[in-house]
């Protein structure tokens, strides 16, 4: 095994150690669980997709001072409903889907920027992509709109008053909110990443629409997890992370889907999926994948419910032509860069 083979396999299996994850997977728990709870007290899961995106702004700058972390979250909330609409307006005009592709992907390389400018953690555009290709593949009329803007921009502001109240909490005072980070000039390894994100998700998304149709925004989310980190090693590494955890997650999703269990039970089992996945997704990444595959597959189920077999086939094989389709743009692009730089 080559050098270069072992280093990579090294941080394939690295699990970096504990570092207070459970404040984030507390967090984050409460602030997906309650909204969840609430639209199932109310009868409407069928809005229990935009529900959990918004919430998905919990996630956001999860080692970052409380000022920072609070802009954070609410700049990537914003961008998280924004997506969300645009997917749901895709879906209102019936657009085709490979130019709903297109559109994902073109907003995809645009918050690659924003991300990176504004130091987002996590970086990249990952959840940007799932909440709009997921939307855009839910059949809609124009009063979804107001649903999504109501509902998402609730789960964020929901997010930030948990975010508030339990750093109010553990340091007994009022929070500091005052700005550490400031933007950063995008300059071209910003343009590269930008470049190669929509190039990965671009190809990946028509592969999956070609090999699966349904699901093909899977196929992106794996390509822009491929495509997403500084350097080769790291995209390569993270590839081969997803792909794994994807595998056992969907084994797990099965299990879970097998027992055809009452909405309530899976929102519950949801609520902890998410806890557990946030105790690891710094940690190891193909860990952390292993619960946050089957809380898509149970996120997508409560709001569209379709046949087991097909989500779990389609995820599975979306995630292999997304994870192979971005490490080889990936390769590609950072074998060109070398080139340049000669």
């Amino acid at each position: 095994m080559s050098a270069s083979r072992g280093r990579i396999w090294t941080g394939v299996i690295r699990v970096a150690p504990y570092d207070r994850d459970h404040t984030v997977a507390v967090r984050a728990a409460i602030s997906v669980g309650v909204p969840l709870l609430v639209l199932w007290a109310m009868g409407r899961l069928d809005l229990s997709i935009y529900a959990s995106f918004g919430a998905f702004a919990s996630l956001y700058g999860r080692t970052d001072r409380i000022g920072d972390r609070i802009r954070m979250q609410a700049s990537a909330g914003a961008v998280l409903v924004t997506a969300m609409l645009i997917g749901t307006a895709t879906s209102v005009a019936d657009l085709a889907a490979p130019w709903a592709i297109v559109v994902v992907s073109a907003g995809a390389s645009i918050v690659t920027l924003l991300a990176y400018s504004a130091q987002w953690h996590p970086p990249g555009a990952l959840f940007i992509v799932f909440a709009t290709g997921a939307t855009a593949s839910v059949p809609a009329d124009t009063t979804r709109l107001i649903d999504v803007l109501a509902v998402g921009l609730a789960a964020v502001v929901f997010s930030i008053l948990i975010t508030l109240a339990y750093e109010a909490v553990s340091a007994r005072s009022l929070p500091d909110l005052s700005r550490g980070k400031e933007r950063i000039p995008v300059g071209s390894v910003a343009a590269e990443m930008s470049l190669t994100v929509a190039i990965g998700t671009l190809l990946a998304g028509m592969l999956g629409l070609v090999l699966f149709d349904a699901h093909w925004y899977w196929a992106m989310v794996g390509a822009v997890a491929a495509v997403s980190g500084p350097h080769v090693k790291a995209r390569v590494i993270r590839g081969v992370q997803r792909f794994v955890g994807t595998v056992i997650g969907v084994l797990l999703a099965a299990a879970i889907l097998a027992l055809d269990l009452p909405p309530l039970a899976v929102i519950l089992i949801a609520i902890a999926l998410q806890a557990v996945a946030e105790l690891f997704v710094g940690r190891n990444y193909g860990i952390a994948m292993v619960f946050i595959t089957p809380l898509a597959l149970l996120m997508v189920q409560l709001a569209a419910p379709t046949t087991a077999t097909v989500l779990l086939t389609d995820r599975l094989g979306e995630t292999v032509v997304g994870v192979a389709t971005g490490t080889v743009v990936a390769v590609v692009s950072a074998f060109a860069r070398r080139r340049a730089a000669r």
